[in-house]
């Protein structure tokens, strides 16, 4: 019988040693070293104090800069011979995007052969009524209408060739042609197709998209903490960990009358054109409330058995568990009362592999 209790006692306190459940804050991993393969991926950040901000979450959409957008609508009718574009194309001011077979420039080619045979004319007429007149057969008011005709000739000569050149017309074709460089970003011409003057539709718009706008809702019950120039963090579905800063620029003091929000404006730079429009972007109002307070990345913090930890980290083979006491969290600082003091490092990556390889 004390040979069977022996032996269950030393299970049971094998298991005990072989557990840790419940890291006291502070305790060093004795004889725990990230492993050689790991301490490249292993980067740390300073504990300090810094500013307290208040963040507030919006959603919206990226859209173009309408102050860089030009909307292309038909000028004439006709039958679309051929779109020399596709969506989302860069074009060059000057472009040809498309050709449209239209009586109406047909006409208006017509108009300029016949000002130029009334000119033709009417600088014919002009040429004998001076030479009468300077005979003195004919009077000085027959020779003033003849130089009024032959003015009126040249003006209906210089609208005719005003209207051509508006139309961008040639060989009875109308020319669209982009009047500013950037990318098609709607198209809704097609060959073959009639288009007519009257049409709301535009066949193209052209934008810029060197620079874009990001449009945010703003719930009715948070508009008391929006103002202008207020630094805001936007993020996108396509670009996960990228940070995209900026700062409210215009606010549309209009509620929207079915879901009760307001729309505030950021404008950003958009090298490489990364952002799109109708892209999904989260937007987070940065709010400075005027006082510090002791922080760690938000990232650095592991969350286990309802409480919060971060590992201070002295070397590859001195790493301390912290218990840590917070106050509030961001998207990149989670701030604290106790824990930490200022100055020591913390783990922010691999920060869990590390803690669940110290707690085995």
């Amino acid at each position: 019988m004390k040979y069977q209790l022996a032996i269950l006692l030393i299970i049971f306190l094998a298991a005990g040693c072989g557990r840790n459940d419940n890291p006291a804050p502070g305790k060093t991993a004795a004889k725990f070293c990230i492993p050689d393969s790991l301490q490249g991926q292993v980067k740390t950040d300073t504990v300090c104090r810094r500013p307290v901000v208040e963040e507030l979450k919006l959603t919206g959409k990226v859209t173009f800069d309408q102050d860089k957008v030009v909307k292309l609508y038909p000028m004439v009718s006709g039958n679309v011979l051929e779109v020399n574009v596709a969506l989302g194309d860069h074009v060059e001011k000057g472009a040809v995007l498309a050709v449209v077979n239209s009586a109406e420039i047909a006409g208006a080619e017509n108009d300029i052969v016949t000002a130029r045979a009334n000119l033709a004319v009417s600088e014919k007429n002009l040429v004998a009524a001076e030479g009468l007149f300077k005979s003195g057969i004919t009077s000085e008011k027959e020779y003033t209408a003849a130089m009024r005709e032959t003015e009126k000739a040249r003006s209906e000569l210089k609208k005719a060739e005003t209207v051509l050149s508006i139309f961008g017309g040639g060989q009875s074709h109308y020319i669209i042609r982009s009047p500013v460089s950037g990318y098609v970003v709607e198209k809704f011409i097609n060959p073959n197709m009639q288009i007519r003057p009257d049409n709301a539709t535009n066949l193209f718009t052209i934008s810029d998209l060197q620079r874009v706008w990001v449009l945010a809702n703003v719930y009715e019950s948070d508009i008391a903490g929006i103002a202008e120039k207020e630094k805001v963090s936007i993020t996108t579905l396509s670009y996960r960990g990228r940070i995209f800063s900026g700062e409210i620029d215009k606010i549309y003091n209009v509620l929207d009358a079915d879901n009760k929000t307001m729309k505030v404006r950021i404008q950003l730079d958009n090298p490489g054109n990364l952002l799109k429009p109708e892209m999904f972007a989260n937007v987070i109002v940065q709010q400075d409330l005027d006082t510090t307070m002791l922080a760690v990345p938000a990232k650095s913090v592991v969350f286990d058995r309802n409480k919060y930890w971060v590992l201070v980290y002295g070397g590859p083979c001195n790493i301390q568990t912290r218990l840590i006491d917070i106050v509030r969290s961001t998207s990149l600082y989670t701030y604290i009362r106790s824990g930490v003091l200022p100055g020591e490092r913390v783990i922010t990556t691999r920060q869990l592999l590390i803690y669940n390889a110290m707690n085995q």
